[in-house]
């Protein structure tokens, strides 16, 4: 016997239900805002622009999902229309969010004058951290799980809490906790990202950039252990491939959680996640031999909308004779003017 599911209400104004995913999805993007709102202060990028961001990119991340999610699913929807916005119920895909978020950061960020690059640069560990407390909203939901595996995995291997045990049995068998997989592989990205941040070598863009190398590596390998992946038909010698790489998985232990038929061969995810891996790693190539990103993560942030008044060197940054000059054309002083002012 086993305990009950969590509710996934946690309570109810009236007739009105909170669910926990919502409340959950809310944390994850207040804690995102909170660690980008502490960058760009180093920045001098005020709070306000960032709070204004996730007023607009939340809308436009969860709608970004959910297109993403029906659009591989319309059969489960066309016949019943009403469910396509009930998304407390789950159903919406990250790699979706992601678009709808990009969408929106580069028509805000050319409105509010800030370079894409170095704000979406900022952004990255905070899109993790809202991924990484996300997940647990699936975890409410009881979805997203993986295949199924024995109890003693879970508690003997695993040494999982029984709240998080109990709540991977599900139908009449327990499951991989693909979701706790998820966020763990995303708290360590955010730990690296931010060491990876304040290295000298780093370049507009290639924060972000890693951000979806490792995020896509960690997820091409979970994705494959879930039950509900989005699929299409493709050909055999492409899901042999895939499933090539996958195979180091199986030598762990591991073994694929079940894959429609009636969705195809290959997992959409999979597939994209090879793609931006790829994608990620030839732009980043191909920006420094070109040396189109001249800008470093280190550098002043200069808004084209309210001037240079804005633009800060962050406190931690080390300057090179170049830096200070650029420093110095955007009206700031140099660290060896400072000191002799205040001397």
């Amino acid at each position: 016997m086993f305990p009950l599911a969590l509710d996934p209400i946690v309570f109810r104004i009236g007739s009105l239900p909170v669910h926990w995913y919502g409340l959950i999805l809310g944390l994850g993007a207040l804690v995102g805002l909170f660690l980008v709102i502490r960058e760009g202060s180093r920045f001098g990028i005020p709070q306000e622009f960032f709070m204004d961001m996730l007023l607009l990119g939340v809308p436009s991340a969860i709608i970004g999902a959910r297109i993403y999610y029906v659009a591989f699913k319309w059969n489960d929807y066309k016949d019943n229309f009403v469910d396509v916005f009930k998304i407390w119920n789950g159903g919406i895909a990250i790699y979706g969010a992601l678009i709808g978020a990009i969408i929106c950061g580069i028509i805000y960020f050319r409105y509010k004058g800030y370079p894409f690059w170095r704000i979406i640069d900022i952004c990255a560990p905070g899109l993790l951290a809202g991924q990484m407390i996300g997940r647990w909203g699936n975890f409410v939901n009881q979805e997203a799980y993986g295949g199924v595996v024995e109890e003693s995995f879970l508690r003997s291997k695993l040494h999982l809490p029984d709240f998080i045990v109990n709540q991977m049995y599900i139908g009449d068998a327990f499951h991989h906790p693909t979701f706790l997989y998820e966020s763990l592989w995303s708290l360590l990205g955010i730990a690296i990202l931010m060491i990876l941040r304040r290295q000298k070598f780093v370049r507009a863009g290639e924060i972000f950039l890693s951000y979806f190398i490792w995020y896509s590596i960690g997820r091409f390998f979970i994705e494959a252990l879930r039950t509900d992946s989005l699929g299409y038909n493709g050909s055999s010698g492409l899901a042999s491939f895939i499933n090539g790489l996958w195979s180091p998985m199986k030598w762990l232990g591991f073994e694929p959680g079940f894959l429609d038929p009636n969705y195809g061969n290959i997992r959409i995810s999979q597939l994209l996640s090879l793609l931006i891996i790829v994608a990620a790693v030839v732009l980043i190539i191909i920006r420094r031999t070109t040396g189109q990103p001249k800008a470093h993560y280190s550098d002043p942030i200069v808004s084209t909308k309210t001037g240079n008044t804005d633009a800060v060197v962050p406190d931690s940054a080390e300057h090179t004779p170049q830096q200070a000059s650029k420093g110095s054309q955007a009206g700031l002083k140099p660290p060896a003017e400072e000191d002799k002012k205040e001397q």
